[in-house]
This record gives C-alpha cells, sequence and structure tokens, in this order.
C-alpha cells in the first residue's frame, strides 16, 4: 500500500547518491521539478559532469557518509553497492526523509512511479513493483495527452458515430476513448466493448442492440434518438461495434443528424471484416494469390429483398468475406457453388474475434457448413472465402 503525493521541490535540496545510468535519470527528473540537486559519487557520468559545468547540480566525488542527507526533501540511492543503498535507505528513514532505492523498491519509504506529463497535466503511475507494466499504462495515458487529445470538441449538441471495433476493447482507437471520455449520452451496439468503465457516472447509457429475431429498436428510432439527444446540447456517442459505415448503418445516422442541422463527428473503427481474418492469422489478399476482397453481407432485408450478387461473387477469383452470414451459411455456399467457386475453396468461420472466446472452423466450401454445426459456431461471426485461408498454419496463435 501507498500514499500518492506530488512534493514540490522548487528550491529544495534532492540527493542523489550514484551516478550511474538511473542516477541519471532520477537526477534530470529532479532538476525538471525545480530541485536543487546534490549528487555524491565516486565517479561521475558524463551527463553529470556536463550539469556540473553548467552549474545545475552539486557534487560531492567520493563515498557516502552519514550526515549527507542534512537538508534534504527527498533521496534517490542508486548506487551499484546494494549496502551503501542500504545505509542510504536507512539514515533517510531515520530522518523521515522520502527515499527511493533504485535497486530494491519494497525497501525505500517512496517510489518513482512512470510519469507522463503534458504541460501543466501529471499523470504517475505506480504498479507495485512492476516497472514495465507502469511504462505501458503511462504510455497509454500519453496518448490521450496529446494535442488531438486535448482537442475541445464543442459545448455540446454533437453526435460521434464511433467505431469500437470487432469486441475487444484495447482495439478501440485513442480518438474513441476521447469521445467516450466527453460523453454525455452513450447509444451502444450489442456487439459493441462494454464502455462502462470508461464513462462518468453522469452518463446516460442506451442499449439499442440488435440481434437476429430481436430489436430493441427500430433504424427511425435510433436516428430520431441520436438527433433528439443532440438538439437538446447533449454530447452524444453512437457506439457501434466495428467501423460505423461497414455494414453498420451509419450513413443511415450521418444522413438523419445532418438533415436535422446536427454537427456530426466520425470515428473510424477496425472492422471485423478484416480484423477476424488478420486474428484468424488468414490474410485477405497474398501475393501469387489474389489481390482483392470483397466484403458482404448475407443479411436479406425484407423490405426490399435486396440480397447480394452471389452470382458475381461466385464466379469471381478474390476473397469473399461474408457478414452475418451464419443463419444463412449453407444457403450462401449452395449459391456460389452454383455460380462457378469450387466445392474445394477453403473456408474459414470466425466466432467472437478478438475476444477470449474466439474459435475458429476451417473446411471447404462444401463442407463447411456440417463443420459449423458440428463444433456449434454461431453469430457473431465471419466468413472468409478463397484460397487465401489454405495460408493460416493450423498452428498459428494470433493475439489482438
Amino acid at each position: 500500500m501507498s500514499y500518492p503525493l506530488l512534493l514540490d521541490l522548487r528550491g529544495r535540496r534532492a540527493v542523489v547518491v550514484g551516478a550511474g545510468p538511473v542516477a541519471v535519470r532520477r537526477a534530470r527528473g529532479l532538476l525538471d521539478a525545480g530541485a536543487e540537486v546534490l549528487v555524491i559519487a565516486p565517479a561521475l557520468a558524463d551527463a553529470i559532469r556536463d550539469w556540473v559545468s553548467a552549474g545545475v547540480v552539486a557534487v560531492e566525488q567520493r563515498t557516502y557518509t552519514p550526515g549527507d542527507l542534512d537538508g534534504a526533501w527527498v533521496v534517490q540511492a542508486c548506487t551499484d553497492d546494494p549496502q551503501v543503498n542500504a545505509a542510504v535507505a536507512a539514515d533517510a528513514k531515520a530522518a523521515r526523509i522520502p527515499c527511493v532505492r533504485a535497486d530494491s523498491a519494497a525497501d525505500g519509504t517512496a517510489r518513482t512511479p512512470a510519469v507522463a506529463r503534458d504541460g501543466d497535466v501529471v499523470v504517475a503511475v505506480n504498479t507495485a513493483g512492476d516497472p514495465r507494466r507502469a511504462a505501458r499504462i503511462r504510455d497509454e495515458i500519453g496518448l490521450l495527452l496529446t494535442d488531438r487529445g486535448r482537442e475541445d470538441l464543442g459545448p455540446g449538441g454533437w453526435v460521434a458515430l464511433v467505431g469500437a471495433g470487432p469486441g475487444d476493447p484495447g482495439l478501440a482507437t485513442v480518438r474513441a476513448r476521447l469521445y467516450l471520455a466527453q460523453a454525455d449520452v452513450v447509444v451502444v451496439d450489442r456487439l459493441a466493448p462494454d464502455a462502462r468503465d470508461l464513462l462518468g457516472a453522469h452518463v446516460e447509457i442506451i442499449d439499442v442492440g440488435k440481434s437476429p429475431g430481436e430489436h430493441r429498436a427500430r433504424q427511425h428510432d435510433i436516428n430520431a434518438l441520436l438527433v433528439q439527444r443532440a438538439l437538446r446540447g447533449l454530447r452524444v456517442v453512437r457506439w457501434k461495434g466495428g467501423d460505423p459505415f461497414v455494414l453498420g448503418r451509419g450513413g443511415e445516422e450521418l444522413a438523419a443528424c445532418v438533415e436535422a442541422g446536427v454537427v456530426v463527428h466520425v470515428v473510424p473503427g477496425v472492422s471485423s471484416a478484416i480484423a477476424g481474418a488478420s486474428l484468424a492469422g488468414i490474410p485477405l489478399t497474398h501475393r501469387g494469390i489474389t489481390a482483392e476482397f470483397t466484403v458482404v453481407s448475407a443479411h436479406r432485408d425484407p423490405a426490399t429483398s435486396e440480397d447480394a450478387d452471389w452470382a458475381r461473387l461466385g464466379g469471381g477469383t478474390g476473397t469473399v468475406v461474408v457478414m452475418m452470414g451464419m443463419g444463412r451459411i449453407g444457403e450462401v455456399c449452395e449459391a456460389l457453388i452454383s455460380a462457378g467457386r469450387k466445392p474445394s475453396t477453403p473456408v474459414a468461420v470466425v466466432q467472437n474475434a478478438s475476444l477470449p472466446d474466439q474459435r475458429v472452423a476451417v473446411a471447404t466450401l462444401a463442407d463447411i457448413p456440417d463443420a459449423v454445426a458440428r463444433q456449434g459456431l454461431g453469430a457473431p461471426a465471419v466468413v472468409i472465402i478463397g484460397e487465401v485461408v489454405a495460408r493460416r498454419a493450423p498452428t498459428s496463435v494470433v493475439r489482438a
């Protein structure tokens, strides 16, 4: 357990015992904080010699002795001798001076966190002795502190059509998280990642997810919902799985907002049409096999009976990626074979792409319906049809 605290070290003494690479990094941080730095070490790194020449640090070029910590507000024990570091830490503890011990963090009374800085914003990350994890988290936070992350998205009254990616929250973009952080209302798709941990307590979450045979809201109702909330001056994020404009009806929502005079922001997402294949280790294009792929929906609109041109797709040689096709997979395969695709064409079905329970079935165009049934695969899934599927190594393990 630790108590996070930011120290004002401007004009106050900070002692660094040691002068190796770690000591240089710690001394640089203290100088950046405005501290008066005293370095104690028998030998000095070049960077410290340069600071001495510039008059920005004081140096005692010798071994550490008791009494060297007098007047210090903070101490960094950074030598390559554990006994010296232990002595420094013991003296600091007796004098009630915070001490960071570089060789054994648990034996000091303070720790140096991973720090992200942007102007007057300082974020410190501590992960209980795992500096690599702290650095990774620090770097993620740093991305949010870029110029784009500080961008003012306006006082309200807008809609953001945000692609959330294929399912793994880590595949949502930094830009997507920026909009979530500023949202008053989040209108959620069924396949979008759970974003509740990224939202403030005040945010209204509206679930309008659609699943086969069950629609919580019709599309025109969703359009109206987005417009109405935005016209009330609220910041509305439409949190959509994949990419808003790849079989996501983002175009309809955009048109409704534009017609109503609502400001619209668009944040592209990683489409599951591409991610599903990638995370199964399947290239959608491959030199010497095919230079094209087609993404098609197998969903038949009951209002228009609109359907894909299976005859054209069956007669081609490019990769075909079928979305929303699990309910018609047998019919789709038969249509493609009838149009000229070889029954032996390799096919992969990727269920729950990017999630921990991702599953993959591989068979031929003739056999994949039975393979899917035997393995119990269902929606949501991406179907990849083409010779590129044969490039997938059976033992490959691919992670997002």
